[in-house]
């Protein structure tokens, strides 16, 4: 849910995958990591994080 809202947000669409996949590829593991960090911080060490989407 969270890299869905983050994808939406970054305009990261399958148009962009068809025009740049590496463009995309970059956008896709970038979203993962925040997405990792945000769980992490959260559920872990019981801090809430904040998106800065």
């Amino acid at each position: 849910m969270i890299i869905e809202q983050m994808k939406a947000a970054e305009g990261v669409t399958e148009a962009l995958k068809a025009e740049n996949q590496m463009a995309w590829v970059g956008a896709i593991n970038s979203i993962n990591n925040s997405a990792e960090e945000i769980v992490l911080h959260e559920m872990i060490y019981g801090e809430v994080a904040v998106c800065e989407c």
